[in-house]
């Protein structure tokens, strides 16, 4: 088939790369998001998705809209006969759902209907989930609601952060999201509407949500910043300092919540449950490093108290 491929971050690689190598299907062309302007000399920075087809010479659309005339034009120049989806970023409505025959496809790394949304690896690590996966469906104008054509489940383990979890999910999904592809080429595949039941949303996860709340206990301390590492990143106030905290283990000690005890080879912080030890800590201005050698170079850290 010909692939319109939409996606923007480097977790929608994977998939480009499968599809790309398919001896099955062609991409002609990318939708991606706009550069960004970054660093000290403001240069413009190419998305993930949009290096990876400059490298392969696949044409790159980036709009500010996918809907302006003309991006929808050129899309309709490139005569896709399918266009699947990873993290593209940006809302797809008619008449672009109506151009390709076999609609656009979406790559959610979610068991959907569990996880709509923006933030589905991040919600499941936060909510304790064992079990979770990738699900491809069609897309229309609802969020995430289409009917879906497959899954991929993954174990969650019991150390794994936002980005450890979502870099699996990201090949098995590819997989899944090749696997589609051909599943549609071969007209094997009808998409089967989603379940009513177990419906949750996962919007995005902004920095205000990240702040970590050790008035919890420490299983919901842990499973959070977990969940918000590496993006927005978990943080505190430490004496008025924000500080940004890498994952934590949880321990048997006890500990008033929000309490900071320093000891010779380790950190803890107090919660509802049990105390919970600092692993990385990284205070303004500075690069990561060991919770210990932060509390030595800190003032006045026995004792705090954190919120």
């Amino acid at each position: 088939m010909r692939l319109v491929f939409a996606g923007t971050p480097e977790p929608a690689l994977p998939s480009l790369r499968r599809l790309i190598a398919s001896s099955r299907h062609e991409v002609v062309g990318v939708l991606t998001r706009p550069d960004t302007v970054a660093g000290r000399g403001r240069r413009a920075v190419r998305s993930p998705v949009a290096q990876l087809a400059d490298e392969h010479g696949i044409p790159v659309l980036q709009p500010a809209r996918p809907g302006d005339p003309d991006a929808v034009r050129t899309l309709t120049e490139w005569a896709p006969d399918c266009c699947p989806v990873v993290a593209y970023g940006a809302l797809l409505r008619p008449p672009l759902l109506d151009l390709p025959r076999h609609g656009w496809v979406n790559l959610h790394f979610s068991l959907l209907p569990a996880w709509r949304g923006a933030a589905p690896v991040q919600a499941a690590l936060a909510a304790g989930d064992e079990v979770t996966g990738a699900s491809t469906f069609r897309i229309e104008e609802g969020l995430d609601t289409g009917p879906l054509f497959g899954v991929v489940t993954e174990t969650v383990r019991s150390d794994d952060t936002a980005g450890d979890l979502l870099a699996r999910l990201a090949e098995s999904g590819a997989g899944l999201l090749e696997a589609t592809m051909d599943g549609l080429e071969e007209g094997a595949l009808t998409a089967v509407p989603q379940s009513t039941d177990g419906v949750s949303v996962a919007p995005k996860v902004t920095v205000d949500a990240a702040r970590v709340d050790f008035t919890l206990p420490a299983v919901a301390v842990d499973r959070h910043v977990r969940s918000v590492t590496p993006a927005p990143g978990a943080w505190t106030e430490v004496n008025g300092l924000r500080v940004k905290l890498g994952p934590v283990t949880v321990t048997d000690e006890t500990l008033p919540a929000g309490v900071v005890e320093v000891r010779k080879r380790a950190v803890l912080v107090g919660t509802a449950t049990t105390a919970v030890e600092l692993s990385r800590v990284q205070p303004p201005g500075k690069k990561p490093m060991a919770a210990t050698d932060w509390a030595r170079g800190a003032r006045d850290i026995d004792g705090t108290v954190i919120r």
